[in-house]
């Protein structure tokens, strides 16, 4: 069962950072995920990218920087480096309690950060950055226009994002003295380099200095419309399968899961978004979710997509057999199916004459030279398949409560 557990650890300085662990119940490795400035590790970003790396069996530990969101110390008295320590702070806290990271992840200036944090986690195998600055004095570019007070005063507040901030000028200084590219040049880490062309905050000039600097074994991804902060649903989901697939060659092979005796399902909660579910069958496992319509965040098809498709399966595969067995020449059988709730008054040919009723339709496509009469008689084994027989007779469901 998937588990989203809320844990605390300190920081380098004795504070408490907050972090969130979403836990697959058997990691292959271990993620490190860093948030944007002054953002938080419960933005849409981080939690997307999350669940699409836990459904691939990788763990994912999200944190808090010092000063931000549930984690505890003071936003003014941060900087770049402590945000830096805090990354470190937490690998420490997933090798001593898990495992050590294998994948280090930052979104804008946590891109930035995890590249400087990557020499002090030796097992780190793999770095991603998604809209990351190829230098941390870049995010001074939002707030130039108190740099003046900022030096004179030693603070300033400044509006970031629609909230307001305390700069002071030991930050400045900090983020002046980070020199990220010279450093790539012997991480000896794979590289992954996520940049949408169109970042309105963090020019893809950034990206190309990182990709540039950077040694092989490196990748570069296009996020083509995506904006800085990876908002719109779909850029999301693309960019977390795309991290799970990159990140699969240089993680750990993943360990052979028993797989469940033949007829059993199991499905349980993932905990890393709402509604969603993780299915086990036989060796095999897929998410189930819901549409956001309905309350989930799409995670995967939904239930009656799934009870559709096990009808669609099953019709083309009692179809394949059939023909295979009688030397009916169909290149290809294709099944279209939706599924609706209608007024059982509203159906001519229904027994039931009160209250709602299920209606699937079940568009059939046979491809090829088929005579008239053998399309007829295929239509006719359609109905005979397995699957339309459970759903045309009488079902009885047994719940039991077990421990």
């Amino acid at each position: 069962m998937f588990e989203s557990r809320k844990i605390n650890f300190p920081s380098s300085t004795g504070s408490s950072l907050a972090a969130r662990l979403d836990l697959p119940p058997n990691p292959r490795a271990f993620a490190l995920f860093a948030h944007c400035f002054t953002c938080g590790k419960d933005i849409f970003a981080a939690s997307r990218i999350a669940q699409g790396l836990t459904a691939s069996d990788i763990a994912v530990l999200r944190l808090d920087f010092t000063g931000i969101g549930s984690s505890e110390g003071e936003f003014a008295n941060t900087n770049f480096s402590s945000n830096v320590s805090d990354l470190v702070a937490a690998a420490n806290y997933l090798r001593h309690s898990y495992a050590a990271p294998s994948l280090l992840i930052g979104h804008s200036l946590g891109g930035a950060a995890v590249l400087a944090a990557a020499p002090q986690v030796p097992e780190a195998t793999g770095v991603v950055t998604i809209g990351a600055p190829s230098s941390a004095a870049h995010i001074t570019r939002y707030f130039a226009g108190k740099a003046t007070e900022i030096v004179e005063k030693g603070t300033a507040e400044v509006e970031l994002a629609g909230r307001t901030f305390t700069i002071t000028r030991q930050f400045l200084d900090d983020v002046a003295g980070q020199n990220l590219l010279d450093g790539l040049v012997n991480m000896r880490k794979a590289l992954l380099v996520c940049h949408a062309p169109r970042d309105e905050y963090v020019d893809i000039e950034n990206a190309s200095a990182i990709f540039a600097a950077a040694r092989h074994p490196k990748s570069f991804i296009s996020l083509d419309t995506a904006d800085h902060l990876i908002s719109k649903r779909e850029d999301a989901i693309y960019l977390a399968d795309v991290i799970a697939a990159w990140a699969s060659r240089y993680l750990p092979v993943a360990a052979e899961t028993a797989a469940l005796p033949p007829g059993v399902v199991e499905v349980s909660e993932t905990r890393t978004g709402p509604l969603a579910q993780r299915v086990r069958a036989g060796r095999h496992a897929f998410m189930v979710g819901e549409p956001v319509s309905v309350g989930g965040d799409d995670a995967g098809p939904a239930p009656y997509d799934y009870l559709v498709a096990a009808l669609g399966a099953c019709t083309s595969i009692t179809m394949r057999l059939y023909a295979e067995r009688k030397g009916i020449a169909a290149e290809r059988f294709s099944v279209r199916l939706s599924h609706r709730n209608i007024h059982a008054r509203d159906c001519a040919d229904c027994e039931t004459k009160e209250g709602d009723i299920g209606e699937i339709t079940r568009d059939i496509i046979i491809e090829g030279d088929v005579p008239e009469a053998e399309r007829a008689r295929l239509m006719e084994i359609a109905d005979k398949c397995p699957i339309h027989r459970t759903l045309t007779r009488e079902i009885k469901i047994r719940s039991r409560l077990v421990s």
